[in-house]
């Protein structure tokens, strides 16, 4: 089932300095249940996707439709942002609470729901990204990390069927990316609908499904391995590559007969064997 399809979508931001084409034509489709990485260097354009998949942006051309609805009908702004959970990369611009729980319960007590219900999915959700024993915590109190799996709460108690996370681990250490990204992997896991946003090669190489941007348009499409192991490809658009598949191509180059498309250093080590 198609939960999100992009049509020829242009976007084009009015600037004091004229105007910017963030997004030029791009087309895509997005199913249900899938875990897909958005990819690019600064100015690609990889992150006003995430904008108008909730409708925060609307199209300068094209359309977008979410679960069959699109995005600038007004009448179907409810049901879109309904299904799509935002999570962007400043976890302390996301929460507005003093207190852990009450931030994961804002969302529902505007939609006005039953109070026992928001007990129940504050709970869940809670539970979902490990944070259980600090629901009665401030906010500042917590780490980086921890603010994001709050945010991240936020939304699954929201019960949406897309979650886009926008470089959510841009500004946190590597074991609070590490750990978002477990996170993100158990949701998908679940049967959520995931968008990554990220400029982290390793963490795209999570997902099931790449797109890479370059100016504003998809310049490919694929797998992790398929984008991934074509190294020459990945520098030159300035991407730093995974660290197995750089090893595996210098020691290629050596002389090793090493498979061609290996990703993970657990696939390195099994070749090296």
């Amino acid at each position: 089932m198609e939960m999100i399809r992009v049509e020829n979508l242009r976007h084009v931001y009015k600037t004091s300095a004229g105007d910017r084409v963030a997004l030029d034509g791009v087309s895509f489709s997005i199913a249900q249940g899938e875990f897909v990485a958005i990819i690019g260097t600064n100015g690609s354009g990889k992150s006003t996707p995430a904008k108008h998949f909730n409708a925060l942006l609307l199209p300068t051309s094209g359309k977008i439709f979410v679960d069959g609805r699109d995005t600038a009908d007004e009448k179907n702004l409810w049901h879109v942002r309904s299904n799509v959970g935002m999570v962007f990369q400043n976890p302390d611009s996301e929460i507005v609470a003093a207190i852990v729980e009450d931030d994961v319960a804002f969302g529902l007590e505007n939609l006005g729901i039953a109070p026992e219900k928001i007990r129940e999915r504050v709970d869940l959700a809670l539970d979902d990204v490990n944070m259980s024993d600090y629901k009665n915590f401030a906010p500042s109190k917590l780490s980086g990390g921890q603010k994001q799996r709050i945010a991240i709460a936020g939304v699954i108690a929201m019960r949406t069927k897309i979650i886009v996370l926008d470089e959510p681990t841009a500004m946190l250490d590597p074991q609070g990316r590490r750990e978002i990204l477990q996170m993100v992997k158990r949701l998908h896991a679940q049967g959520l609908t995931i968008i990554y946003i990220t400029h982290f090669m390793e963490e795209a190489a999570q997902a099931q499904r790449v797109l890479v941007m370059e100016n504003g348009r998809i310049l490919r499409d694929g797998t992790p391995r398929e984008i991934f192991t074509d190294l020459r490809e990945m520098k030159r658009l300035g991407f730093d590559v995974p660290v197995a598949a750089e090893i595996a191509d210098r020691l290629r180059r050596r002389g090793l007969k090493l498979p061609k498309k290996i990703l993970t250093a657990t696939e390195l080590a099994e070749a090296l064997k």
